[in-house]
């Protein structure tokens, strides 16, 4: 007679542990990213100009 499913052995946690551990720690983000994240944008000067204009005429003033 066969085993019922019920009545198998209970593996031990230490094997799910550590994929749990491996999948924290890789789901981090790069210190390469973070680098490249913090680093400044470059703009054009037409850019930043255009948008100084909205926000003066936004706010009223005129030349």
């Amino acid at each position: 007679m066969t085993r019922h499913l019920a009545d198998r052995s209970h593996e031990t946690s230490a094997g799910r542990t550590q994929y749990y551990t491996r999948q924290e720690r890789e789901s981090g983000t790069h210190p390469a990213i973070a680098a490249l994240r913090m680093r400044p944008r470059a703009r054009s000067e037409a850019t930043n100009r255009r948008a100084a204009e909205f926000a003066r005429i936004e706010r009223g003033h005129q030349v």
